[in-house]
């Protein structure tokens, strides 16, 4: 008879890269201790940073947005290509909208300011992790407040990419920097629900991830926001 004990889940996997080394050793002490993180490396600088991911290929890499010898920005489009699976959160002391939208661009799955707590860290490692975009509510707002400013105010509608009214209250949602779970009980329904309009809304946009279909839908002026 199979044992029906669930297997145990891998640790996620961890890199750190940030050129301030006191900050990056604590960040790097502070998350080998909490549970189901395993930190696999670090780096100083955008170019290392690139190296090691590509070494040990990381589940998650914590990348800050000012470094020397290549920015944040351009090493996350450098881990991302030559490790696709990896999922980049941008950490850093700057909330400028400009480094959001740039972030979003180059394929980040979060955003989180240096001030946050290790277990905000620690929280943001794991739902990234899972496949969901990790924003504060408030960098939200800063994120689709830059999406209008780059709307053009005459679009034609893709024909074929039109959006359930269900697909759309979840994009909203997630335009509010909701996740999953938040979604799930907003809406009455399963986070495995939201997981699948999730997917679906991606499939119909063509798009990667869940910050890009916001940026999609606020330039095709397809969310009813303020």
């Amino acid at each position: 008879m199979p044992d029906p004990t669930p297997a145990p889940r891998e640790d996620v996997r961890v890199i750190v890269v940030d050129d301030q080394e006191l900050f990056r050793r604590g960040l790097t002490m502070l998350l080998a201790i909490e549970d189901g993180i395993e930190v696999v490396g670090e780096a100083g600088d955008g170019v290392e940073g690139t190296t090691v991911a590509s070494t040990v290929a990381p589940d998650v890499v914590l990348l800050d947005v000012r470094m020397p010898k290549r920015s944040g920005i351009e090493a996350c489009l450098a881990i991302k290509e030559a490790v696709p699976s990896a999922k980049i959160i941008m950490l850093t002391v700057s909330d400028e909208e400009a480094d959001l939208y740039e972030a979003v661009k180059s394929g980040a799955s979060g955003y989180l300011l240096k001030d946050s707590s290790i277990e905000e860290v620690a929280q943001a490692v794991r739902v990234v992790a899972d496949g969901q975009s990790l924003i504060s509510p408030s960098m939200a707002v800063k994120l689709i407040d830059e999406f209008k400013q780059m709307s053009r105010p005459e679009r034609e509608h893709v024909p074929g990419l039109r959006l359930t009214e269900r697909e759309l209250e979840v994009l909203r949602l997630v335009a509010k920097g909701m996740n999953n779970r938040e979604i799930a009980r907003n809406l009455f329904i399963s986070e495995n629900t939201v997981k699948n309009h999730v997917r679906n809304i991606l499939e119909k946009l063509q798009l990667h991830s869940r910050m890009e279909a916001v940026m999609y839908a606020v330039r095709e002026k397809l969310l009813d926001l303020p």
